[in-house]
């Protein structure tokens, strides 16, 4: 979940120790089960049976059993691993217990801490806006954080974790000052304007000026090769009738995507596959042949493949 939208106003209720399963859906092999919060470790220890966790070092690993406090019957055998505050990443205590990826295990493992009343379940992104909140991440971190969670290729793979590691913050934060010592000797010199006295030369300011507007500009080109990027690269596949448009789109995708006719105007409307090439994703989009027509679906599809072209990033023109 995006950070601007995890309710910033809430950022301070971070007195709540909370859990919440951190592995994907479902059964598999290993489940992991993240506690956050002050109260982490001795939360554990209440339904933890093995090595005493209070003692543990922090990233630390510990073999043990859940256990059901009330009965002492095991729920599994299991793995904690202890992080001491405030080296963390949400720059509070944690243990993750490593589960049998059972779903009956994890959620008994859940119940049990809930029932103890010293932690509650976690909101929707609530471990990342903990981090934020503890200034472990920034807010464009934040983001990356579901960008990498998210990403499907290498390339949208590199770019949230480059990201993540704080380059992007780091350009924010270098505008920020060049921007800062532009406005400071402005002021300088209005100030000082009847003063025989000069802080900045004029060539100075405007090198600031011109090095700042780039700065603008190749972060603003960034963005735009960042969404193609994140969404795939849009490619359209332009051409009169029954130049090999559908043919090509099949060949791309790998599957009869298109239907393939010498039938002029078979493509009344856009199609569109997606693939990956060298670690970036595509996608091919087939459109309508290009052509003078009286059929009015026909020519729908003809003003639809105008408009994809104008938004493509990439067109194919194919002839004959």
């Amino acid at each position: 979940m995006p950070i601007s939208q995890m309710g910033l106003n809430k950022i301070t209720d971070t007195a709540d120790t909370i859990c919440a399963i951190s592995t994907a859906p479902g059964t598999g092999g290993i489940a992991v089960i993240r506690i956050s919060g002050s109260q982490a470790i001795q939360c554990v220890n209440r339904i933890w049976k093995g090595k005493q966790l209070e003692k543990a070092n922090s990233h630390t690993a510990h073999l043990g059993y859940i256990i059901n406090p009330e009965t002492t019957e095991p729920i599994d055998q299991c793995v904690a691993t202890v992080f001491h505050a405030p080296g963390t990443f949400t720059g509070e205590d944690i243990v993750e217990l490593s589960v049998h990826g059972s779903q009956w295990i994890q959620q008994e493992t859940i119940r049990q801490l809930i029932n103890g009343k010293q932690c509650r379940l976690a909101e929707p992104g609530e471990f990342t806006r903990r981090a934020f909140a503890n200034g472990k991440i920034d807010l464009s971190q934040a983001e990356a954080v579901a960008d990498v969670i998210a990403s499907t290729t290498q390339a949208s793979h590199r770019l949230a974790m480059s990201q993540m590691r704080g380059e992007y913050s780091n350009q924010i934060e270098s505008l920020r000052n060049s921007l800062l010592e532009l406005a400071s000797l402005l002021e300088l010199e209005l100030d000082f304007s009847e003063e025989d006295v000069e802080f900045a030369s004029r060539e100075k300011l405007k090198q600031i000026a011109n090095k700042t507007q780039q700065t603008i500009q190749q972060m603003t080109d960034t963005f735009t090769v960042g969404k193609a990027i994140k969404e795939g690269i849009p490619v359209a596949i332009i051409g009169e009738p029954n130049t090999g448009k559908s043919t090509l789109l099949n060949n791309i995708v790998g599957d009869n995507r298109a239907i393939v006719s010498d039938i002029p105007g078979t493509t009344r409307d856009t199609i569109e596959d997606t693939t990956i090439i060298h670690g970036v994703q595509y996608r091919f989009i087939d459109t309508a042949g290009l052509r003078n027509t009286s059929d009015v679906v026909e020519s729908l599809g003809i003003e639809r493949s105008i408009n994809t072209l104008k938004k493509a990033t990439v067109a194919i023109w194919l002839i004959t």
